[in-house]
């Protein structure tokens, strides 16, 4: 088929439409691992990445507050097929928009991209076996419209056009200056000001001693406690490893260091969860003022790994604490106040800036429609098949990341697994291959995670199942056989369609 082929799904009287193999959606880490994948395996296909912003990074250009940084070590955080080369492992936001910018660059993969292009409506129709998508110019409003046999996502799953701020009691009384980290002013002065972040999560514990380096005094406000560990920011190893041995063998060799930390503690903290609170509050003590009352501002009722970790570089946090320049206050907000906020103890923060770390509002695929043969999909009555393919959906595949490990790890094992796929595809002849759901596989939420922004939008995600391939493993190392080696074939998935087998482009 060519690019102006009018067999695609379209009248001969219709205006010609371009039709690619594949579409990403999405330029972020994600999408840019997504199309090197796909055009290394397969440099015959015709691909685009439909991206809805102006700008390479997704989560890493977005975010501009101070400090931003990732919370998971860049050897498992960066792709598998290009080392991370900075010394730092605990790696600054720049650094990483960086990083994914120079990917694109290298690889050609900026010139797929298709800017300010928001996907709204894809259509599977079965007689042509394509998708039909339609997107949007976010610059004129202009409608486009554009076809593929595959559809991949790796748009994440929270919205880019706001955060989650809760309703505040009060809140117009402030005369003061309030924040959203997701919506951070670029010229945001808080010099010598009082400065009270609202959150105890991974925003909050960045924010706060970051900000504490200009500010008069920053104040961590928390409903409840978050578990916190410090890390090195440069791991010692990794650059050992660098400074003896060839830089992708020094890299391999992190990376599988690094997730094999990561899983053991992940396993750890289910299996021994007692054990784990007692070693946590131990370090906690070194690094924590003597005396410091660790019972309210950093025990949570919940056991760890129940929510994400947090960590925080060289003890940042801590040490900005032991100096005087951060305070923890766990309370309840009664209202905000002219000059502040009131809290249920009866105690008054007084802010010039309110920061409301307060966390995400989860989209699922970007908030595009998904329709089969005329038929809208809700993804509540769907189930994902090995946490990247949807039931009754065809070729359709997307990338949604572990929340006990970096996110990349299963981008990358997800991208492989497509690129199995689909030469799978070619050497049978199919035109297409769906996931059938299994009426005896019970349901279950799709993402097991206790965390407020995923409780409060959860029922609207896709299913997982009791069982394999219905299960989504948050384990790298199980994931990376069943991905990497396991079978293609199994009783879940339908292959269908018929056309002459292509001849095998993969590369290696």
């Amino acid at each position: 088929m060519t690019s102006t082929d009018t067999a695609a799904g379209l009248s001969e009287t219709e205006p010609a439409v371009e039709h690619l193999d594949v579409i990403v959606i999405g330029a972020g880490l994600s999408g840019i691992g997504a199309a090197y994948h796909l055009q290394d395996n397969f440099p015959g296909r015709t691909y685009a990445i439909l991206e809805g912003r102006d700008a390479i990074g997704g989560t890493w250009d977005l975010f501009r507050y101070p400090g931003i940084r990732s919370d998971s070590d860049m050897y498992t955080l960066g792709y598998r097929f290009r080392p991370w080369e900075n010394a730092k492992s605990i790696a600054d936001g720049p650094s990483i928009l960086e990083y994914v910018r120079t990917t694109a660059a290298e690889a050609g993969i900026d010139r797929h991209i298709r800017f300010g292009h928001r996907v709204v409506r894809a259509e599977w129709s079965t007689a042509d076996s394509i998708w039909k998508v339609d997107a949007e110019r976010t610059d004129t409003g202009e409608k486009v419209k554009v076809t593929a046999d595959f559809l991949f996502s790796c748009s994440g799953y929270y919205r880019y056009d706001e955060g989650y701020t809760p309703d505040f009691p009060g809140l117009e009384r402030f005369d003061g200056q309030v924040v959203h980290p997701q919506q951070w002013p670029e010229n945001l002065d808080y010099a010598g000001k009082r400065v009270v972040v609202i959150g105890s999560g991974a925003t909050a514990v960045t924010l706060a001693p970051s900000m504490a380096a200009e500010a008069e005094h920053v104040t961590m406000l928390q409903r409840s406690p978050t578990y916190i560990l410090s890390m090195p920011a440069e791991d010692a190893l990794a650059n050992r490893f660098r400074k003896h041995l060839p830089a992708r063998v020094a890299y391999a060799l992190t990376r599988l260091k690094n997730a094999s930390v990561a899983v053991a503690i992940y396993q750890l903290c289910q299996r021994y969860p007692e054990f784990m609170k007692g070693r946590i509050r131990q370090l906690q003590t070194k690094w924590l003022p003597h005396g410091y009352d660790i019972d309210t501002h950093f025990t949570p009722r919940y056991n760890p790994w129940d929510q994400r970790l947090c960590l925080v570089p060289n003890g940042d946090l801590f040490r900005a604490i032991r100096h005087g320049e951060v305070s923890i206050v766990t309370d309840h907000i009664d209202s905000f106040t002219k000059n502040g906020i009131a809290l249920k103890s009866g105690e008054e923060l007084r802010a010039d800036i309110v920061v409301t770390a307060t966390g995400l509002n989860l989209l699922a695929f970007g908030g595009m429609t998904l329709a089969v043969d005329g038929r809208d999909i809700d993804l509540a009555d769907t189930m994902a098949y090995k946490g990247m393919m949807l039931s009754g959906v065809p070729n359709f595949a997307f990338v949604i990341g572990y929340t006990n490990a970096s996110w990349t790890l299963k981008a990358d094992l997800v991208c492989e697994y497509v690129c199995r796929l689909l030469e799978h595809m070619d050497e049978k002849g199919y035109t297409y291959c769906v996931p059938e759901r299994d009426a005896s596989v019970d349901e279950e939420p799709f993402l097991d995670f206790a965390a407020g922004y995923v409780l409060r939008s959860v029922e609207s995600f896709p299913k997982q199942g009791s069982k394999a391939p219905w299960r989504l493993r948050m384990n790298y190392f199980r994931d990376l056989v069943t991905f990497r080696h396991g079978k293609i074939l199994d009783d879940a998935m339908t292959f269908r369609g018929s056309r002459p087998p292509r001849s095998l482009t993969r590369g290696h």
